[in-house]
């Protein structure tokens, strides 16, 4: 099963990096809010450049690994034609989250803006803060 990582990320603004393989890279968004469990909370999700598989592993003094795990594709074909035509829903297997997502764009241009969704299933909730630590070192942005 394909592999997925949320990255927290301190640049000029705090955000997640949320990044799925697809096709041998990352395919990766930009969450300034982080992902919700509320499915009422539709985030934010700017597309940015992909990246190597190897960059899905790294842990640095501005990044930890949020959360990762495995996930399958929910939609209908080859996951990478739904991602480019702007509508994709998967199942995240992860260490904090889980259940399903649906990514959906809203804007094409330099840099696409999506939104990135959580389905109503036995997952969802709603006013749940989630840990900020790593899961693989423990470690905290703040």
């Amino acid at each position: 099963m394909p592999r997925y990582v949320i990255q927290l990320h301190q640049a000029r603004a705090l955000h997640y990096d949320f990044r799925l393989e697809v096709d041998g890279v990352l395919r990766s968004w930009a969450v300034p809010k982080g992902p919700s469990l509320d499915p009422a909370e539709k985030r934010l999700a700017v597309q940015v450049d992909d990246h190597s598989l190897s960059h899905g592993d790294y842990e640095g003094p501005s990044v930890i690994i949020w959360d990762d795990g495995v996930y399958s594709p929910l939609t209908d074909g080859a996951f990478a034609e739904a991602l480019d035509g702007g509508h994709a829903s998967f199942w995240l297997e992860g260490s904090k989250l889980r259940g399903g997502w649906t990514l959906h764009r809203t804007s094409d241009g330099r840099k696409p803006q999506w939104l990135l969704i959580k389905r109503r299933d036995e997952a969802a909730a709603a006013g749940v803060a989630l840990a900020p630590e790593s899961v693989k070192t423990g470690r905290t942005l703040t």
